[in-house]
């Protein structure tokens, strides 16, 4: 049973906000869009898991994709969290091509392609920390001490896994996908007792949905980007010119002439990603270049928006469901 559904990370679709309002020609725009890259692929990694965890009872396994928790004052993150009354698995995903040497003495991940050599931190090493964080956020919640098994799971299809001949063990440790499913069974064999009872299971799920915290940074603070270099407007859906202008009641683009009504709803998304949930009239109107403050109020309105306030201290709260618990 899944309990916490994948969705697309908060951070990636800030960067895509980003991405959308900064010229091409920003000294910043290459890093944002490698570093968007790198981010996709990990979630297009972590979601070819779907398929083999499909195969898991659903009535024995409890499901957490992405969680983040808090232990002494340092968040830790688990990519996939697999819960049964008899062990815990904990899956850390890796999609990178190439060939991957697994270093065990230097505890490093060596990735050789197309003849050139790159360093990544050790997955074994990390999933290993994480196992310990885990193991102390049970106890410190007071669930019964249950053997947590670490997999590191390659995604890439074309990936070669390797490591020198004194390090085979690992392969208990390291799995492509494709094997995933048979190393699961493998380890439902080597644990037989049950160890949690069906309320500590509950007790579990409703702590981890209760306590998990997405990250939440600000994009325009981590790339040191002002909110002048930041485009304000309406972006066109179909061609990506900035910014739409109001023509009959609706939003026109002056590039390929296509109107639409709702296009302020993807912009005061992009307001949500980049500078927060609260919004007022002077903001929405700066935001969507528009003049007209009853315009404002009546778009914002119109959304349903809870408010506080009244006249010119009115603020919105902008609330979009795909962004909440991310």
């Amino acid at each position: 049973m899944i309990v916490k559904k994948r969705k697309v990370p908060l951070i990636n679709l800030k960067l895509e906000a980003l991405l959308r309002r900064i010229p091409t020609t920003h000294p910043k725009y290459p890093l944002i869009k490698e570093n968007l890259a790198k981010r996709s692929a990990g979630y297009q990694g972590e979601l070819s898991l779907n398929y083999p965890l499909s195969f898991l009872d659903e009535k024995k396994y409890f499901i957490f994709h992405d969680l983040r928790l808090n232990i002494s004052d340092h968040y830790f993150q688990i990519d996939t969290l697999v819960i049964s009354q008899k062990f815990i698995l904990i899956i850390e995903v890796k999609n990178i091509t190439g060939t991957l040497f697994f270093d065990q003495e230097f505890h490093q991940l060596l990735r050789t392609q197309n003849g050139e050599e790159a360093v990544f931190p050790d997955p074994i090493t990390q999933i290993k920390r994480q196992m310990l964080q885990l193991k102390q956020w049970l106890t410190n919640k007071q669930i019964p001490a249950i053997p947590i098994v670490p997999l590191v799971v390659v995604s890439h299809p074309n990936a070669i896994i390797q490591t020198s001949p004194k390090h085979q063990s690992i392969n208990q440790i390291v799995v492509n996908r494709y094997y995933l499913s048979t190393r699961i069974n493998q380890i439902e064999r080597n644990y037989q007792k049950d160890v949690l009872s069906s309320k500590d299971i509950k007790k579990i799920n409703r702590m981890l949905l209760k306590e998990h915290v997405p990250l939440d940074t600000s994009v325009l603070d981590q790339y040191e980007i002002k909110s002048t270099e930041v485009g304000k407007g309406i972006v066109c859906a179909a061609c990506s010119h900035l910014p739409m202008i109001r023509v009959n009641g609706a939003w026109y683009c002056e590039q390929c002439q296509i109107s639409e009504k709702e296009s302020h709803v993807q912009a005061l998304k992009d307001y949500y990603l980049l500078y927060g949930s609260q919004i007022s009239n002077k903001h929405a109107r700066e935001f969507l270049m528009i003049s007209s403050p009853f315009l404002a109020s009546r778009i914002l309105k119109s959304m349903k928006l809870p408010s506080s306030g009244i006249t010119k201290g009115k603020t919105y709260e902008l609330t979009f469901k795909e962004f909440q618990n991310s």
